[in-house]
């Protein structure tokens, strides 16, 4: 069962070089953020050393999430950066309280 004041997040995480982007969107990010430095999230992020978080957004619902990882996965890889950028523009890990 779904909290009324539960938050959902779309994320993009990267590699230390920045070379690599991975998309996701859970209801619980620092918890996911920990399963991907563990190496427990996804095969890819593990793989691809993919743990630092260097962008995301807050949604009130789940389906408006899922709406916008699907959108962002299907971005040219360029569009991608030009967004975190507008926000991130020395993309710097972000750290979540």
């Amino acid at each position: 069962m779904l909290k009324s004041n539960q938050k959902f997040y779309c994320y993009i995480l990267s590699n230390k070089n920045r070379s690599v982007l991975y998309i996701g969107y859970t209801n619980n990010l620092k918890r996911r953020l920990n399963e991907h430095k563990k190496g427990t999230a996804t095969l890819f992020t593990k793989k691809y050393s993919v743990c630092d978080l260097i962008y995301f957004e807050v949604f009130d619902d789940m389906k408006l999430a899922k709406r916008r990882e699907k959108q962002l996965k299907n971005w040219h890889k360029d569009w991608k950066w030009n967004l975190v950028k507008s926000k991130n523009e020395l993309l710097k890990t972000l750290q979540i309280k």
